[in-house]
């Protein structure tokens, strides 16, 4: 069921949240956040899209004489974070870069996505799933806590203790994720020294991308714990294997059929047009897609 303003306020006595999150993603896809005391009065004002901020500072926004923006919470993403201190508890809720004019911003990741869902719906399909692997690496950190390039195992593929040094804290990673919502499927060790991998069940592709950016914010926080620091950067050293992040993608017509099946393939691939044409687009959109 939907989440409603009367659910979040009700939550915020229940729960004692002190602090609410406002977190939006700037054009490079780095998660950013405002956050407020979750008083009756800012509650109000998130509540009613109200929220303003500065836009002028981050990357692809906007210039100095174009800074207002406002946060459009999408209530459905609220979620209370299972770490706090004696001050109470930390709450979050995914938004909408809007304009001073009441319009999408047009350098919003999430508002983009949602723009081409509505095209999608408008050639004639239902609904589009996201299903994610992500690979991080676990690095130490030095004695000021800064990040090193030091790996903090020798493990490889499938690896397990003690080889994998890494096991107890990927254990934290998915029980936080599990009391946040989470079905995660797997947790594993990858073929690099100091790479893993965590994979959680997909869902519609909108959800599916929330869920990446508070994955991050979970893993980065749970490393940092452990002492380490966790880097989901695609290359961080020279001489072992990258990381990546494998989606499977399924898309649907309105009838709920797969839309990328076809046993009649004159190719054998089973595939439809639908699918090839999608396939061609990810390539030709690769260099815009992939980082360089």
């Amino acid at each position: 069921m939907p989440i409603t303003a009367a659910d979040i306020r009700r939550e915020v006595k229940e729960k004692n949240v002190t602090f609410i999150r406002l977190m939006f993603s700037d054009i490079l896809g780095t998660m950013k956040n405002v956050e407020i005391p979750a008083t009756d009065e800012q509650l109000d004002k998130v509540l009613s899209n109200k929220a303003m901020f500065d836009g002028s500072s981050i990357e692809g926004f906007v210039r100095i004489n174009e800074s207002d923006m406002y946060l459009y919470p999408d209530l459905d993403t609220w979620t209370v974070f299972p770490w706090g201190d004696e001050n109470g508890s930390v709450a979050g809720l995914i938004c909408d870069v809007y304009t001073t004019e009441g319009e999408p911003f047009a350098g919003d990741p999430r508002g983009n996505l949602k723009r081409a869902l509505r095209h999608m719906e408008e050639v004639g399909f239902k609904s589009f799933n996201l299903g994610p692997e992500p690979e991080f690496f676990l690095f130490k950190l030095d004695d000021n806590g800064d990040p090193t390039l030091e790996v903090n195992d020798k493990g490889g593929y499938f690896d397990l203790a003690p080889t994998d040094l890494a096991d107890n804290t990927r254990r934290e990673i998915v029980n936080v994720l599990t009391k946040m919502g989470f079905e995660v499927e797997a947790s594993h060790h990858e073929v690099a020294v100091g790479q893993h991998e965590i994979d959680f069940k997909y869902d519609e592709v909108l959800r599916a991308c929330d869920k990446i950016q508070i994955f991050k914010l979970v893993v980065k926080t749970i490393a940092r714990k452990h002492g380490l620091y966790a880097t989901f950067m695609a290359k961080p050293k020279f001489g072992i294997a990258g990381s990546g992040m494998h989606c499977n993608m399924s898309l649907f017509d309105e009838e709920g059929n797969n839309a990328f099946f076809d046993p009649n393939d004159p190719k054998g691939m089973q595939l439809s047009e639908t699918a090839y044409h999608f396939l061609g687009g990810l390539i030709k959109h690769a260099t815009t897609i992939l980082p360089s």
